[in-house]
């Protein structure tokens, strides 16, 4: 199987289409990934098919474990290189999009990725996150919060939850049994004015497992949260 094979088939298999144009800027995306990571430490994935797999495949299971709607925005919170919100934005260019990274060589990263790429509407902020959830600009902005940053779950609902409107939803990429990481967060969930909606399975090729926690905003949440990241460090909610 070639490696346009691999991605146009894994996508399908997900019930998401890629056209020719498509395809082509995904593997301009691996590309330039690729060429940068040799002097900025961007990913520790750097084969071809992994990168399709384990980057652009888990990014756009997203769109197969939820209905995210037409232009519905979405806040990628910790999102690296740029994972799950490119991918996300190439699949779907109708969705508002906002990438959130604390490093500014990172940011930069992006920001040069996306004039490779061809996309104008995607924002890029270098922020904290605990930080800018309490500006008025993005705190309870956002349709959805999605994450695949590394951290407990009590720790990223902290940091996602503030983005998100009442209503709203975050999605977290976990791995395959996220059942304990689930049991210790449910305090913070209900402290956040949220509820767990679902957890759903994501199989990938090469028997690769992960899952993701769909979390639900029910209410405004207290302005206490986001704390201080030291005070979410060393004392996360329980």
């Amino acid at each position: 199987m070639t490696e346009n094979e691999l991605l146009i088939n894994g996508a399908k298999e997900m019930g998401i289409e890629l056209n020719e144009d498509t395809v082509k800027r995904f593997f301009a995306f691996s590309q330039f990934l690729l060429l940068r990571n040799k002097t900025m430490n961007l990913t520790a994935i750097t084969d071809p098919r992994g990168i399709i797999i384990k980057h652009f495949l888990d990014s756009l299971s997203l769109l197969a474990v939820t209905e995210i709607p037409r232009a519905a925005s979405v806040i990628d919170i910790g999102t690296g290189a740029g994972f799950p919100g490119i991918p996300l934005k190439l699949a779907r260019p109708d969705l508002d999009i906002t990438l959130m990274d604390s490093l500014a060589k990172r940011a930069d990263f992006l920001k040069a990725a996306l004039d490779v790429l061809g996309i104008a509407d995607l924002k890029v902020l270098n922020a904290r996150a605990e930080e800018y959830g309490h500006v008025p600009a993005f705190r309870e902005k956002y349709d959805f919060a999605v994450s695949r940053a590394v951290g407990s779950l009590s720790v990223l609902c902290e940091y996602c939850l503030p983005y998100v409107k009442a209503g709203g939803v975050f999605l977290a990429m976990k791995g395959s049994d996220a059942s304990l990481e689930l049991e210790s967060a449910r305090s913070a969930i209900k402290a956040l004015s949220s509820e767990l909606a679902g957890v759903r399975a994501v199989n990938l090729p090469d028997g690769i497992k992960h899952s993701v926690i769909i979390i639900r905003k029910l209410r405004h949440i207290s302005p206490e949260y986001p704390r201080k990241q030291s005070k979410i460090a060393k004392s996360p909610i329980k």
